[in-house]
């Protein structure tokens, strides 16, 4: 395990990534305390289905109506009772 300052790491980025990738265990540490350690990032398995919710999901007829209460805490009323734009 090898285990380096954040100076270091920021230093030898591009070779800890590969010493990452090639099974080193690489951990950066700050005033001696380990923060981080570089992992390679495991591929994706297979390809993803797509639609796979379809026919699950189901919004309301009103979901994309506006709020009435909403609209009144942006906009309000003036003394009228006339809506106004927010400032």
């Amino acid at each position: 395990m090898k285990v380096l300052n954040i100076h270091q790491a920021k230093t030898h980025l591009s070779r800890l990534i590969e010493e990452a990738l090639e099974g080193e265990t690489v951990v950066v540490a700050k005033a001696g305390k380990p923060m981080v350690q570089l992992v390679p990032v495991a591929a994706a398995v297979g390809d993803r289905p797509l639609g796979l919710l379809a026919g699950k999901a189901k919004e309301s007829a009103d979901c994309w109506s506006p709020d009435e209460e909403v609209e009144q805490w942006f906009y309000g009323e003036d003394k009228a009772g006339a809506p106004r734009v927010a400032e």
